[in-house]
């Protein structure tokens, strides 16, 4: 990690209206590290998590980003364009459901080529090699290359968005409830793919999730929504380990099994 966050959010809100999607929440996230938004279903955190990622505009508060030259950004002061570039260079996005995040009627290998062909790649050779080169990574069979997502299976799927995702060598990647919807052994198999590839390419994330051994595994840092409101931030074992508010507690002991 380097002595400047790659993200800054200050008194991030988003209303709909008198409901609360979430309020005055502040945080920095630094290079390399994995930041974990966990509570129950109706607390605030997809909101958040779409509010970082420019996929709602926040009622009120700044997010800032460090582009690769060093520079601060303002997000909301990026044009459209900009900002859908920087969604599909530098940043990722993985979807609870992987058709969400895929092309379903192309090849799994065309999946993975789009996002070169977004950074200038053009050689239909090199995008081809790459984008096997990653299925592999994320223990995808090369022979599954020209095969369409829609012939995979949900946690074959779910690799290849992250394929997907990585192939640019995002430096920021969110993730919206990840094992969502999958078995557990399957969920088992992701998660351990997941945590190596964060560790090898030194990324950072921000992870949605109500299952706390999910935050456990992947966080370095954990915030407690309810209600649309941090109640509680910290390293991620000091606050499963010990947690200070009650609902937090609540959380630890009705769902994390230690």
């Amino acid at each position: 990690m380097t002595d400047a966050p790659l993200l800054k959010a200050r008194d991030i809100s988003k209303f709909y209206g008198a409901r609360i999607g979430c309020r005055n929440v502040s945080f920095d996230l630094w290079p390399g590290e994995v930041l974990a938004i966990v509570g129950e279903s109706g607390s605030g955190k997809t909101t958040l998590l779409n509010c970082l990622a420019t996929r709602l505009m926040p009622t009120s508060g700044t997010i800032e980003y460090r582009s690769r030259d060093g520079q601060m950004r303002d997000l909301a002061r990026m044009g459209e364009a900009e900002r859908r570039f920087l969604m599909r260079t530098d940043w990722g996005f993985v979807h609870q459901n992987p058709a969400d995040g895929l092309r379903m009627t192309v090849s799994a290998g065309a999946n993975v080529g789009e996002r070169l062909m977004a950074v200038g790649e053009r050689h239909y050779g090199n995008i081809r090699e790459t984008a096997g080169d990653w299925l592999r990574r994320v223990e995808i069979g090369i022979d599954r290359i020209d095969d369409q997502p829609r012939a995979f299976s949900g946690g074959m799927r779910q690799r290849l968005q992250i394929a997907r995702n990585l192939v640019t060598a995002p430096r920021l990647v969110f993730m919206d409830e990840p094992t969502g919807g999958l078995d557990v052994s399957v969920q088992a198999r992701l998660l351990d793919l997941v945590r190596g590839l964060v560790h090898d390419l030194g990324l950072s994330a921000i992870v949605v999730t109500h299952d706390l051994a999910v935050a456990r595994l992947l966080s370095h840092r954990m915030m407690v929504m309810k209600d649309g409101q941090v109640i509680e931030h910290g390293l991620t074992d000091r606050v499963l380990d010990d947690p200070r508010e009650a609902y937090t507690q609540l959380l630890v002991s009705s769902i994390l099994q230690v």
